[in-house]
């Protein structure tokens, strides 16, 4: 087993912090909506940051070789085909 180089640690150190920074983004949106304002910024504003913080972390994974880029657009396209049969999240209409 390959083990992990310091740098690739860190990546998914901070990884780890940014998925539950994002978890509690989501959680902060179901209580209280997505236009509450804390310190000037909504909580949709807060989520997209988050979000974007893991998104980077999520490349650089890839860069460095924690992840294969190619393995994870395959999963997600998997993903969104279970999403397509098991949820409703593709056939609901926009509704308040």
């Amino acid at each position: 087993m390959k083990s992990l180089t310091n740098q690739q640690r860190e990546i998914l150190l901070i990884a780890q912090e940014e998925c539950a920074e994002v978890t509690q983004a989501i959680s902060k949106i179901f209580r209280f909506g997505l236009e509450e304002k804390y310190a000037d910024k909504t909580n949709q504003e807060r989520l997209e940051e988050e979000v974007g913080d893991l998104m980077c972390m999520i490349e650089l994974m890839q860069d460095t070789g924690i992840v294969d880029p190619e393995f994870i657009r395959k999963a997600s396209m998997t993903k969104r085909l279970k999403l397509e049969k098991w949820s409703t999240i593709f056939n609901q209409k926009e509704t308040s």
